[in-house]
């Protein structure tokens, strides 16, 4: 019989992991360049970070806190994310080319106004500090959490988040390039997801699993840029 705890869990989750997917369909597949699209876009980023807040102050009543390392991580962080970054250009340098179209690539970032260097690159660093910090925040520390909440192995806890992390980026990706490429691209993002949870169970922090997220953002940024500009 599931407890109140659990059910609470189960709630949280099905309110806040279906939101970034519906975000971005809304945005960019049902109601593409659309003032009503783009609100829900929005609203979502907004749900995500609000969501999650209500829930830890208001709800559980639990205390302000800045994830502290206080058990360390940040050089494993480091090296792990360099260690994801090496396969990542490896994996490219191999495949790259029959994976991914770079017209497919050029037209969609023309698309949404991410064509010219200058955009790119703020738009790059948006991704880089500010995105990958919240996909940390909502993953890591609210889903792996509530996880927990249903399952007392952490092994469930890592996979659960790390599938619901990939799902959202399938829904992205697929406009980004072809279901081959998507399939590739979805599995290391599941073993990078599985990753960044497990640093969360092992550090209770988020920022172990951040510092390797943005370094591996920054290669893939590395890439992008390639494709579109060189």
């Amino acid at each position: 019989m599931v407890n109140t705890t659990s059910r609470k869990a189960l709630w949280r989750l099905l309110l806040l992991v279906p939101a970034p997917s519906l975000g971005v369909c809304a945005g960019m597949i049902w109601w593409p360049d659309t003032a009503f699209g783009k609100a829900i876009f929005f609203a979502m980023k907004i749900w995500l970070l609000a969501f999650p807040l209500v829930c830890f102050l208001w709800l559980d009543r639990e205390r302000r806190s800045a994830s502290p390392m206080r058990q360390g991580g940040a050089l494993v962080g480091a090296a792990l994310g360099v260690a994801i970054s090496a396969f990542i250009f490896g994996v490219y340098a191999l495949v790259g080319d029959r994976l991914i179209d770079p017209a497919m690539i050029q037209a969609r970032m023309q698309a949404v106004g991410l064509d010219t260097v200058l955009a790119y690159l703020i738009g790059a660093a948006y991704w880089v500090t500010i995105n990958s910090l919240l996909e940390e925040y909502v993953w890591r520390w609210f889903v792996v959490r509530q996880c927990e909440q249903l399952s007392r192995r952490p092994i469930i806890a890592i996979l659960v988040s790390a599938l619901g992390f990939t799902i959202h980026h399938i829904v992205a990706m697929q406009l980004f390039m072809s279901w081959t490429g998507v399939a590739f691209s979805a599995l290391g993002i599941f073993v990078g997801g599985a990753i960044w949870s497990a640093c969360y169970v092992r550090y209770r922090s988020i920022w172990p699993g951040y510092i390797s997220h943005a370094i591996v953002d920054i290669a893939v940024f590395g890439i992008g840029y390639r494709l579109i500009f060189l």
